[in-house]
């Protein structure tokens, strides 16, 4: 898609500090936390072990995170406790789970950790998991080595549905990829996988029934029927629902390359390889598209378990509709004046076979149209305002507007948005009640297997916390610290968002040392759909340069801009802001001469040479800011007009980044101007 507690406090001033450290950086917060006296040791000596309910899901998740935990520490822990009742960790669920997680589950849970143990009670085992996540993240370094703050929590979710939508049809995501990003969210409590089986690009599912579909439509590339069940089973054992997108009647050339007889006008068709607007839509007029549409939603229904079936409905570009004799003749004859009321009589039709296979319909924005039936999910791209009208007309709704991952938003950004903010704030309580929660969305014009961890982690945590915690929980720099943390642990679940950064850079370079692109690479920021172009772009483009390598957010960027925002507001600083300013700033001054003797016969570094020359520019305008600063000298009016305008330039896109360095001398400058009024 192109266009694309509650009642209790979270945080209380006098818990800042735990007896061994900084509070635990959790993420989702929960609604309730007590930090208490002392810490739990994580030694050779830690078990952990389910009581009640034995729940083979339960068991598994207890298993999963002892193994987590030895990752994390470096420990390897004794063998399972003699019973359960001696385990250090004791994990107490009130009763088995159901054969697949379902919406609107109790994921509440408490946990108590003091000295001599922890006790984890849930009233479900997907309460259970979402508290073993937690455990989790309290794992840090004391003064004794790995230990858990004693602490109490009483947490629950805000939202039922809070969910990650992958597309892999525009580029292709091997099974390891998803099962990766299903551990991530996992441990940072999502709770919906919504799988973009297919698009234009490809169509990524096994059907024995039709099978040209992935024969003439995935370039090879899709999930056989047995690799669905696995994800989908290892899922379930996380507590995440999958639901599967396959989008109709627009968005499905791929469908066309095996069976043209599906579309609005005679083929051939074969899946597209560049990203843009597709004309081919399936032909609403054929009775045989609808006995083509059961039997294959039935084959479905049979490897995707979850009530709900996600059909896409977005973008359908009516050409083909317009164009065809027998289309319009139909229409006619069913009194169908606009394309918007063909579409309309396509998803009725579609509606039926659904719950004849017993699933409920999810789609885009657009299926939203007069006697749609009222069980309905309407999924928002185009915002509130949207999602409120759906709310108000009956409909259940998600938000996704606000959550496009693709387009490389800073977390701060996608931490803004609330579904019951704007319009939706407005709403009935009653009414609100039909605004089930959200979904991150990756679309996947710009990124591949290689590179899609590194778009999705770890600003993916924050939108999480966005669907569980209270909504009051919205202290931006309160996230990006407890982000960073996470960031870190979800390395240990075998995300490779920050594995890759170093080798890519070294790819980069040939081999060479890579020390000065790491410096610029600190210093950039990667550009998303939207500022970045897809002109040109194909399915098999490789996404091997510094803006596919480098993250949408640069963390050094982010630690100089607060050290220069404490420096220029005159109060606050530290003389560690000002070491860490100058000495970043002589680095990159120092930066661009070493760069340079890398750039000879390299392409990929022959791009970034303007930015390096701006770096070192950006290090000399730094430097006389401070010096400037320092001696309360005012600075030259012509100077200062000179380097607002080289931060100006500095900051357009080059090279399909941003060089993020700008903003922080940025501050500096901004100061000296403010101290000389």
């Amino acid at each position: 898609m192109l266009s694309r507690f509650l009642s209790f406090p979270v945080w209380l001033p006098t818990l800042a500090l735990s007896a061994f450290g900084a509070t635990p950086a959790l993420m989702p917060l929960p609604v309730k936390m007590e930090l208490g006296a002392g810490a739990l040791a994580i030694d050779t000596h830690f078990t952990a072990a389910a009581m009640g309910a034995a729940d083979p899901r339960l068991v598994a998740g207890v298993e999963r995170l002892v193994t987590l935990l030895s990752r994390e520490t470096g420990i390897a822990f004794a063998d399972k406790p003699a019973s359960a009742a001696t385990a250090t960790l004791q994990v107490e669920c009130a009763a088995r789970a159901p054969l697949y997680p379902k919406l609107g589950e109790d994921e509440s849970y408490q946990l108590d950790v003091t000295t001599e143990g922890a006790q984890l009670k849930a009233a479900t085992v997907d309460g259970a998991l979402r508290g073993l996540a937690t455990v989790a993240q309290l794992a840090m370094p004391g003064a004794h080595g790995f230990e858990i703050a004693a602490v109490h929590i009483e947490d629950r979710p805000r939202f039922p549905w809070r969910g990650l939508m992958l597309d892999v049809s525009r580029h292709w995501m091997p099974l390891e990829v998803v099962l990766r990003n299903l551990e991530a969210m996992a441990a940072v409590k999502l709770n919906v996988f919504h799988w973009h089986l297919s698009d234009d690009q490809g169509f990524r599912v096994e059907s024995r029934l039709f099978p040209w579909l992935q024969g003439k439509g995935s370039d090879g590339h899709f999930y056989t029927q047995a690799e669905i069940r696995r994800v989908v089973a290892f899922a379930r054992d996380r507590g995440i629902r999958v639901i599967p997108e396959f989008d109709i009647p627009g968005h499905s050339t791929s469908w066309f390359a095996g069976y043209p007889s599906l579309a609005s006008a005679p083929g051939p068709y074969q899946a597209g390889h560049n990203f843009g607007g597709y004309v081919a839509t399936m032909d609403p007029t054929r009775e045989e598209t609808y006995k083509f549409l059961d039997a294959f939603i039935g084959e479905m229904a049979l490897l995707f378990p979850d009530p709900f079936f996600h059909i896409g409905g977005d973008e359908v570009n009516g050409r083909q509709w317009k164009e065809s004799a027998h289309v319009q003749a139909f229409a006619k004859a069913h009194k169908l004046t606009e394309m918007h009321e063909l579409q309309l009589y396509f998803n009725r039709r579609l509606q039926r076979i659904l719950a004849r296979h017993g699933k409920t319909m999810v789609g885009w924005d657009e299926i939203l149209q007069p006697d749609l039936a009222k069980g309905t999910v309407i999924q928002s791209w185009r915002g509130q305002a949207s999602l409120a009208e759906s709310a108000n007309k009956g409909y259940r709704g998600i938000l996704s507007w606000g959550y496009y991952l693709d387009h490389l938003s800073p977390a701060r950004f996608h931490y803004g948005v609330d579904p019951l903010a704007g319009a939706a704030a407005e709403l009935t309580p009653e009414v609100a009640e039909r605004i089930l929660g959200g979904e991150a969305c990756m679309w996947t014009e710009l990124a591949d297997s290689e590179t899609v961890d590194s778009r999705v982690w770890p600003r993916t945590a924050a939108i999480a916390e966005r669907f569980w915690s209270p909504q009051t929980v919205t202290d931006a720099a309160s996230m990006y610290d407890r982000m960073e943390a996470v960031s870190r642990l979800l390395a240990w679940t075998g995300l490779e968002h920050r594995a890759l950064y170093g080798p890519m850079l070294s790819r980069l370079t040939g081999g060479h040392p890579a020390p000065p692109l790491l410096v610029l690479a600190e210093a950039s920021e990667a550009l998303g759909l939207g500022k970045r172009s897809t002109r040109g772009v194909e399915t098999n483009t490789p996404f091997n340069r510094l803006a596919d390598s480098i993250p949408p957010e640069s963390e050094t960027v982010r630690a100089l801009e607060l050290a220069a925002g404490r420096v220029a507001s005159g109060s606050g600083a530290s003389q560690s802001d000002l070491d860490l300013l100058r000495g970043t700033f002589e680095k990159w001054i120092a930066n661009d001469a070493p760069f340079e003797t890398l750039v000879d016969n390299n392409a990929f570094l022959g791009e970034l040479q303007p930015l390096s020359q701006h770096l070192a520019a950006l290090g000399r305008a730094g430097l006389e800011a401070l010096d400037d600063l320092a001696h309360d000298r005012k600075a030259a009016p012509d100077w200062l007009a000179a380097r607002n305008a080289e931060i100006a330039d500095f900051l357009k896109p080059a090279a399909d980044v941003t060089l993020a360095a700008a903003r922080p001398v940025k501050l500096l400058l901004d100061a000296r101007a403010l101290a000389q009024e």
